[in-house]
């Protein structure tokens, strides 16, 4: 468990992230190959922010963090130094380590960066899939429908991610994925936050349904605008992210630009 600093009481991140690595994990795994631990403090506290565990504006004590993930403090700072570069925290010299607020420049740059990967890798999914390889898409999105029909948001978060990373494997360029997600921090906290959202679920899964539809047809250019047009919709949550939280944004230009463009919707 990783505790908030500054807070009280212990909270549990959640089970399905990151492959759910504790401060036990880590302390075995130094002990059992002698890797490092900066990787898997980094993803521990960038679950936290991404989850809002560790609010915008709160701020983050390296000997907190390193106490209760079992580590020393370099590891936490270079994890630290890590996610000022993924702009999830700002350092301030002489005040301390700040969760940061959600921005517009953030989420824009995220979903550029998205759009242009994975509608390129999908692409290349569509020219390439096998019927087993559409199959186990179709497969993903059974399950997220199943996780719907349970309200389980947690499972869906985390199948939601698998069906990305497929597509991005099947059309042969799995580091895409990977360098989505590393520039998709503050994209992810709105997609957190939406997931309780009463339609986004539902039209997540459809969407994603359409998507595999098109791999099934081979159809390059369908599958391509069915992607383009699900990664447009990953923010329709945002107004409602907006009036529930809106602390959580930068700026009033920053919210006010969330109220309108999900209106826009």
């Amino acid at each position: 468990m990783l505790q908030a600093p500054g807070k009280a009481t212990l909270r549990r991140l959640p089970a399905y992230l990151y492959g759910s690595v504790s401060a036990v994990e880590i302390k075995r795994s130094i002990r059992v190959s002698g890797g490092p631990t900066r990787h898997h403090a980094y993803r521990l506290v960038r679950a936290a922010i991404e989850t809002a565990e560790f609010e915008p504006g709160q701020r983050l004590s390296e000997n907190e963090l390193a106490e209760r993930l079992g580590v020393s403090r370099t590891p936490i700072r270079e994890a630290l130094m890590s996610l000022r570069d993924d702009r999830l925290v700002e350092i301030v010299p002489q005040f301390g380590t700040f969760v940061t607020h959600i921005t517009r420049v953030a989420l824009e740059d995220a979903q550029f960066v998205r759009e242009a990967l994975e509608c390129a890798a999908v692409i290349a999914a569509a020219r390439a899939a096998s019927d087993e390889d559409v199959d186990a898409l179709r497969a993903i999105v059974t399950r997220q429908s199943q996780t719907r029909d349970k309200n389980d948001l947690n499972h869906f978060y985390m199948l939601d991610d698998e069906f990305h990373a497929s597509l991005c494997e099947l059309g042969g360029h799995g580091i895409a994925w990977s360098i989505s997600q590393r520039a998709s921090g503050h994209l992810n906290r709105v997609r957190h936050l939406s997931l309780p959202l009463p339609d986004y679920i539902p039209e997540m899964v459809d969407q994603h349904s359409a998507v595999v539809d098109a791999i099934g047809a081979r159809d390059p250019a369908r599958a391509e605008a069915a992607l383009r047009e699900h990664l447009s919709q990953v923010l329709s949550g945002l107004a409602a992210v907006g009036a529930n939280h809106p602390e959580y944004f930068e700026t009033d230009a920053d919210r006010d630009w969330a109220l309108e463009l999900s209106k826009a919707r």
